[in-house]
C-alpha cells in the first residue's frame, strides 16, 4: 500500500496498530538464527523510542508507529536485514547509512559483510520517530479535531472528492484490515458513498476510539 494523504504530509496510517502484536512475537520466533537476532534486536529500539509506540505486522514484517503512523520497520531476507524508515528520504542522515531512491522510503542493510555504526543507526531510528511526532503535531494545528470534525453527509452521494480518490486508490484484493483503513480515511475526506454496511460498526467504533 502506497503512502497516503494526511494533512501536508504524506505518510502511512494504521488505525488497528497496537501496543504489542502477538504477530510480531510469531513472526520473531520464524525468523531465528543470527539475521532474526538482528531484527529483533532493531525492533525494541523502535519499540523503546516513546510511550506512544504502536506496530503491526504489516505486509508481513514488523511495523513500528508513533500512535497509528508508521515510521519504522524491520524485514528479514535470505541474506539481511532491512531497517526501514518510511520517511526516510526526509530525515538527517550525516553518517550516511541509507539506502534506496524511493521518493518516500529508505532502509540500512544489516547482516554479514554489512557492518554499520550502531550509534549512529539508533540515532536514525530515534530521528525517525521525533520527525513523525513532529509532523503528527504539525497535522494537528492545520486540521480540525476529530471532535470537531462534522460528519460528512453520506446522503449527498455527488460529494465526491476526485482529488483524494485520485492519490488513495483501493488496492486490489485487499484485506479486511487494509479495507477498514481505507474506509476510515475515506470517511474523513470524501462523502460519495456511505461505509459498507460489512464495516460501518468497526469503521464507527474505531472512530470513535481515536476521538478519545
Amino acid at each position: 500500500m502506497n503512502p497516503v494523504a494526511a494533512g501536508t504530509s504524506r505518510f502511512l496510517r494504521f488505525p488497528l496498530s497496537v501496543k504489542r502484536d502477538p504477530a510480531i512475537e510469531v513472526w520473531m520466533r520464524a525468523h531465528a538464527g543470527e539475521l532474526g537476532a538482528i531484527a529483533r534486536r532493531w525492533f525494541a529500539v523502535m519499540r523503546g523510542c516513546g510511550e506512544d509506540v504502536r506496530e503491526l505486522l504489516h505486509d508481513g514484517h514488523p511495523t513500528a508507529c508513533v500512535g497509528d503512523a508508521a515510521f519504522g520497520y524491520v524485514n528479514a531476507f535470505t541474506a539481511h536485514v532491512n531497517v526501514g524508515f518510511f520517511l526516510g528520504a526526509r530525515i538527517a542522515d550525516p553518517r550516511h547509512l541509507l539506502q534506496g531512491t524511493g521518493k518516500h522510503m529508505r532502509h540500512v542493510k544489516l547482516g554479514p559483510g554489512h557492518d554499520v555504526d550502531a550509534a549512529a543507526l539508533r540515532t536514525l531510528v530515534e530521528t525517525a520517530y521525533t520527525d513523525m511526532r513532529a509532523r503528527l503535531a504539525a497535522e494537528a494545528l492545520v486540521e480540525p479535531s476529530a471532535a470537531k470534525r462534522p460528519e460528512p453527509d453520506h446522503r449527498a452521494t455527488t460529494r465526491l472528492n476526485r482529488v483524494w480518490h485520485a492519490e488513495n486508490r483501493m488496492p486490489p484484493r485487499a484485506n479486511r484490515a487494509v479495507r477498514l483503513e481505507w474506509h476510515l480515511r475515506h470517511a474523513r475526506h470524501c462523502a460519495c458513498r456511505p461505509i459498507p454496511a460489512s464495516l460501518d460498526a468497526e469503521v464507527k467504533d474505531t472512530m470513535r476510539r481515536r476521538e478519545r
